[in-house]
């Protein structure tokens, strides 16, 4: 029995009695209640046993919930799997994997079995890669293979993912197994499941995402559950469906940051992925325009194999790219091109594009003018008020005025200030948003719309008409038949972001705006404006994300951070981490960095709140499960003492700033 207890010393199934009136209905995955420490809990039904090891009586089930197994065997041991890789419990993972039981859509019928193909289907962008056809044809042989597929960035057909990883679901189907294929956000979501309405017929799959409400989630999951379809699409949340007979799990943009569960025990879908693979024994297709480190170490391990076009094919079906000031001629064109923020070469490149199509320029920051500093001195600008940073809305005059500064904290207006440092009344903006950006190119090019997509004002997509379309990362709209251009602003300040995947996550971004982009036979062109040393820029104008990524997994190894070693962070009051430590310091070889304080970089909600404090274990690979296991073991010691103190662990999380 898998009792709902989120305690780490109670991370155990315990065993009940099942009455003759109980006995039809308490089959292994149905859904029970339990008496529990004098209360009442949920729980699943993990298994059924003549004996117990329990001597004495056991205390009989209290409630048979639901006769029907939602929680399979093979669910149920991927959750412990999952839970023992992130140093969590069963519960926390259970509630990711299961969702809440809906009863009338559980009685309800949920249709006929959806297995018949349609005849007719494209065949996809994979049969064109080298050993893409290979990939199709182990699947429909049923055989499990397992492949980093490096999709071209370009409008054209080849770097149409979502109809590949569409089709690779079919070849599995195909073979008489079930698919499940897991994408980070709704907008790929929709991208998907149009592909695969026309791979596998507008029946043939689910669609499991925990945002659709109650009713339509646990259809999905019953749909899948029942083996009325077998193939399931989703976000994270699809990664735990319960497809029959599992021939492949595939996921689209493994570097995205919604694909980190942000609750307990904070578990990756790429891990979890390849974790249910290698326990079904079914194959793995990752497909991204970027390549992760982690991704790159797989590779280099052999547990993956590469699907990826040769450099005359990409350089064909990619757009062009550039950065500004990238030789001497364009320097003695322009001599202030490396300190302007829209140097003359954007301008000429949106010229000559802007006649053709529309051209997409990516803003980092949303808002007008993001931050604000003095005019002489450049000290940053702080409400006069709680000290926090000041922003200016839009609307204020081209000469920024302090009337029209307001704190981003308080929003209390900011007048007459004066720079503690110098004694100066001006500010000027360092940082400019991409509201700002929009209104600057509107008076740049009077006779082209603009149009902005940022963050929930998301654009759809757009029309083949000459328009500049502002996007921050992430909201950049679909053209039809690709944009002609794109310009890629402030990219040091993607680079310059104090995270470990800063310059990953910066080339992940830039990748997925050349993807938008009509092909370098089609004159399309992209230029990025910054430093053209970058080490990132230079992958980005080779479009060469393997060799950025094989460079970027050095580095790690070198400086002893994920994915060469294993890193645990645990954050929380100091005299809990001293507790900690002192426990998990008998795993070896460990090595502790910390504790540090947090206040600096998330100051506390409430003054009156503890300070937070972080603290750092590492240990090599070949010794990260020992550090694991040691570091849930002084969890579940601590919760046996019931010690004061929330503690919060991650597993190689994905940010270490």
């Amino acid at each position: 029995m898998a009792v709902d207890i989120p305690l780490s010393h109670l991370d155990r199934p315990f065993d009940y009695a099942v009455t003759d009136d109980q006995d039809a209905a308490a089959v292994p995955g149905a859904r029970v209640r339990v008496r529990f420490a004098g209360r009442l809990r949920d729980g699943f039904i993990l298994d059924r046993l003549a004996t117990a090891d329990h001597e004495g009586n056991l205390s009989p089930l209290f409630k048979i919930v639901s006769p029907e197994p939602v929680l399979t065997a093979e669910i149920a041991t991927l959750i412990r799997k999952v839970a023992d890789h992130y140093a969590g419990t069963f519960a926390d993972v259970m509630r990711l994997a299961v969702p809440p039981r809906h009863s009338a859509t559980e009685l309800a019928d949920t249709g006929k079995p959806q297995h018949e193909l349609p005849h007719d289907h494209p065949t996809g962008p994979l049969v064109d890669y080298p050993t893409g056809g290979g990939f199709l044809a182990a699947l429909r042989d049923g055989i499990h293979p397992r492949a980093m597929w490096q999709v071209t960035p370009s409008a054209t057909p080849s770097g149409d993912w979502a109809l590949g990883l569409a089709s690779a679901a079919r070849a599995c189907a195909e073979s008489g197994r079930g698919a499940v294929i897991v994408v980070p956000d709704q907008a790929d979501l929709d991208r998907l499941g149009e592909a695969c309405s026309q791979v596998l017929g507008p029946t043939g799959f689910a669609v499991l995402v925990a945002e659709a409400g109650p009713a339509a989630r646990y259809r999905a999951f019953l749909s899948a559950l029942r083996d009325k379809v077998r193939v399931v699409i989703g976000n994270r949340a699809a990664a735990y469906a319960p497809v029959h007979d599992l021939g492949l799990v595939a996921l689209w943009d493994d570097g995205d940051d919604l694909l980190a569960e942000q609750r307990a025990p904070y578990p990756h879908t790429r891990e979890v992925l390849a974790l249910r693979a290698a326990e079904a024994q079914a194959g793995v297709l990752y497909a991204s325009y970027a390549r992760t480190a982690e991704l790159q170490d797989w590779l280099e391990r052999g547990w993956l194999r590469e699907i990826a076009a040769d450099r005359v094919s990409v350089r064909h079906a990619a757009p062009r790219v550039r950065v500004t000031t990238d030789s001497d001629i364009a320097l003695q064109r322009d001599p202030a091109a490396r300190a302007a923020r829209l140097p003359h070469e954007v301008f000429d490149m949106m010229r000559a594009s802007l006649p053709q199509g529309p051209v997409l320029v990516q803003v980092p920051r949303a808002g007008y003018l993001v931050a604000l500093v003095c005019q002489e001195c450049r000290e940053p600008m702080r409400c006069e008020f709680c000290g926090g940073p000041t922003r200016a809305q839009a609307g204020g005059p081209a000469g920024i005025g302090t009337a029209r500064a307001s704190c981003a904290w308080c929003g209390r207006p900011q007048i007459e200030w004066e720079c503690p440092i110098c004694g100066a009344r001006g500010v000027r903006a360092p940082i400019i948003g991409a509201e700002r950006t929009a209104e600057e190119l509107g008076k740049a090019f009077p006779q082209t719309p603009v149009r902005q997509s940022i963050g929930g004002k998301r654009l759809d997509t757009v029309t083949a008409s000459s328009a500049i379309v502002v996007a921050t990362p992430g909201a950049e709209p679909p053209a039809e038949g690709g944009y002609a251009g794109a310009v890629l602003l402030d990219t040091a300040l993607l680079l310059l972001r104090q995270d470990l995947r800063a310059a990953e996550e910066a080339l992940r971004r830039w990748l997925n705006v050349v993807a938008l982009v009509r092909s370098g036979a089609d004159d399309g062109s992209v230029i990025a404006v910054g430093e053209s040393s970058g080490r990132a820029l230079q992958a980005l104008v080779r479009v060469d994300p393997g060799g950025f990524a094989a460079r970027e997994l050095s580095e790690r190894a070198a400086a002893r951070f994920p994915p060469a070693v294993t890193l645990i962070t645990v954050e929380g009051p100091h005299e809990a981490l001293e507790e900690f430590a002192s426990l998990a310091q008998q795993a070896s070889p460990v090595e502790m960095l910390g504790p540090v304080d947090l206040d600096a970089i998330r100051p506390p909600a409430d003054d009156s709140a503890a300070a937070i404090q972080r603290l750092m274990l590492r240990a090599p690979l070949d010794a990260g499960s020992q550090l694991i296991r040691a570091a849930k073991e002084a969890a579940a010691i601590r919760a046996a003492r019931k010690s004061s103190g929330p503690l919060r662990i991650r597993v190689n999380p994905i940010t270490v700033s």
